[in-house]
């Protein structure tokens, strides 16, 4: 995975057909996404339990482009190994979730896999700085986390935009990751964002009979930010 500033639409598998994963991650790739966003949650970190391992391993297969994993888990270094051997491109733990993000991002780092670091919305910046070059993606939460289809959270724009200030020419990405929309997608590319999760924003309206939605919806999201980016 190489680094450019190009939007990216990562479609959260949330969203999705629980019963059909396989070919509902066939139906994104084939209309479009760039990114395939894999939210695991443990019932403890954040109120929802999600997707663990196997799962993870087992849907591997059906992905061609990036499997982006984020783990809302506490704790999460006995985990990594595990995630990394099922597949995951990019693995991204909170800063919030343990004491010592710097050894998790090591950890992370040391399976071969890309290193995220997400952001609650009231996590501020400042211990953001003294790890930046550790890291290949920051994932700014725009709603809490735990829950797919809650409203986005404005507060969050001008932290993507001090956080692009502060990466610089840093080969990071920022992703976005709640309540993202085609009119929201816009508000944080202008900031500096380039990776876009999406969940009911792309999959509402479609079905593994009918992926045209998707497309639809994929596209209508990526228009929106190019525009922006583009200003």
């Amino acid at each position: 995975m190489s680094l450019d500033r190009s939007i990216k639409i990562a479609p959260s598998i949330l969203s999705a057909d629980f019963a059909n994963f396989g070919q509902e991650i066939e139906a994104i790739e084939a209309e479009g996404c760039d990114w395939v966003h894999v939210d695991v949650m443990d019932g403890h970190f954040v109120p929802n339990i999600t997707f663990g391992p196997p799962l993870v391993k087992a849907i591997r297969a059906h992905i061609k482009t990036v499997m982006d994993v984020h783990l809302m888990i506490a704790p999460v270094d006995p985990y990594i190994e595990a995630f990394a051997d099922a597949g995951a491109d990019v693995l991204t733990a909170h800063l919030e979730a343990g004491p010592h993000i710097h050894r998790t991002l090591q950890a992370i780092r040391g399976t071969g896999c890309k290193a995220g670091l997400a952001l609650n919305p009231g996590t501020g910046l400042d211990d953001v700085a003294h790890l930046l070059d550790m890291i290949d993606l920051v994932c700014v939460m725009t709603v809490n986390p735990g829950f797919g289809g809650q409203k986005f959270i404005h507060s969050q724009i001008e932290k993507v935009r001090t956080l692009r200030e502060m990466i610089g020419d840093r080969p990071i990405h920022i992703e976005i990751d709640g309540g993202i929309t085609r009119e929201t997608a816009p508000l944080m590319v202008a900031a500096g964002a380039d990776v876009l999760v999406a969940g009911s924003a792309v999959f509402t309206g479609g079905s593994v009979q009918n992926p045209a939605p998707y497309g639809a919806n994929i596209r209508a999201i990526r228009h929106a930010a190019e525009a922006a980016q583009g200003n």
